[in-house]
């Protein structure tokens, strides 16, 4: 579908902003990758070929005994008998000396009747986010060939945390963000487009919603019905819709008497279409503004409950849980650095992005 002419201008204005548009190039490549986290960081095989048939791990629950072991559990990938009856097509030798087997098979030396070598097809980072490392030494471990940013204090591959966690947050902010966006949108164009008592009534609610303190509500909340990932959002977009209401009601007390406004009452044309068709695009500029800031405070809400301990359940992969670690581990101080470089990365690559469509939509501002 072809762009309108206003919106051509916007994408212009955009490309032009060297800064956003890079930002935003970044930003879709890290994002995009961090969606397929499962295909890059994990302690299962993507493709595993097993007696001339395939087997996708990463989606299926496999047990041990669909490739000749002894448990109903589901296969542990990782352990040298599943990888030694995977190579060699179930043989019953694995169970005596799977390593040597295995490098008999790896350096074609190995013989046998029936054996149909089989393969599996490995992410580029052997972890997951729950994986535990098999290294010697005492957690937190630094980081080296096997683990490029170390381990936390569970011996978890840091790195593998830190996709996943990213991913983790950047969804929970596009939910929070979008939802809360849309509601705080409409309440403000309500209020402003119709003022008097209506406005009057409702801005004294906000006011008192407000004033709730909003950690303490969750804390509570969460010591009631547990942690969860789907009631977090709901709390969190219940105390962030009321971030754009304001700026949204002055731009349409301010536009209610323009004579474009007069104008389409006076033809008949619905109160609905006026607010959302004609009075909204031009309260976007002052909206975008403020764009920004809900972003990188829900951001840094989540990171602060969970360094709290407060936020997600501990199962789930939190960037504000990898903080808390940072603090409780000084002498680790890859955990600190990791932390630091993956929050300011991805709130600065978001800020310039949103300044970016800031700017776009407003047209006054051109970029040579």
């Amino acid at each position: 579908m072809a762009l309108s002419p206003l919106n051509q201008r916007r994408w212009r204005n955009f490309r032009r902003n060297g800064r956003a548009f890079w930002s935003l190039l970044i930003f879709s490549v890290l994002f995009g990758l961090s969606l397929f986290a499962e295909f890059i960081a994990n302690d299962k095989p993507i493709l595993v070929k097993y007696r001339g048939e395939f087997y996708t791990p990463v989606f299926n629950f496999y047990a041990e005994t669909d490739f000749g072991g002894d448990f109903q559990t589901e296969a542990i990938y990782r352990d040298p008998e599943v990888q030694c009856l995977i190579d060699s097509g179930g043989l019953e030798a694995c169970f005596d000396d799977p390593d040597g087997i295995i490098d008999q098979i790896q350096a074609g030396t190995f013989q046998a009747d029936g054996f149909e070598r089989g393969w599996a097809i490995w992410p580029l980072i052997p972890y997951s986010y729950t994986t535990s490392v098999d290294r010697p030494g005492a957690a937190p471990l630094p980081p080296n060939g096997q683990n490029l940013l170390g381990t936390d204090d569970t011996k978890r591959d840091v790195l593998a945390r830190v996709i996943y966690g990213f991913r983790l947050s950047i969804l929970f902010t596009l939910m929070v963000t979008g939802v809360a966006s849309l509601i705080g949108i409409f309440a403000g164009a309500i209020q402003g487009f119709f003022g008097g008592w209506l406005d009057l009534i409702f801005q004294r609610v906000i006011e008192i919603w407000s004033a709730t303190p909003s950690l303490y509500v969750i804390i509570i909340m969460f010591a009631i019905l547990g942690r969860s990932f789907w009631l977090l959002v709901a709390l969190m977009i219940l105390f962030s819709w009321t971030g754009l209401v304001g700026v949204v009601r002055a731009e349409f007390l301010r536009a209610r008497n323009l004579e474009y406004v007069r104008a389409a009452r006076a033809l008949g044309v619905g109160n609905g279409t006026i607010m959302f068709r004609h009075m909204l695009p031009n309260a976007m500029v002052a909206t975008l503004t403020f764009m920004p800031f809900i972003v990188t405070g829900t951001i840094g809400g989540l990171a602060s409950l969970d360094f709290l301990g407060f936020g997600l359940p501990s199962s789930a992969p939190s960037l504000g849980e990898l903080t808390l670690q940072a603090k409780q581990n000084l002498q680790a101080p890859w955990l600190a650095f990791t932390a630091f470089f993956t929050f300011a990365i991805m709130l600065s690559l978001l800020v310039f992005i949103f300044e970016g469509v800031r700017d776009a939509f407003d047209p006054r501002k051109t970029f040579s």
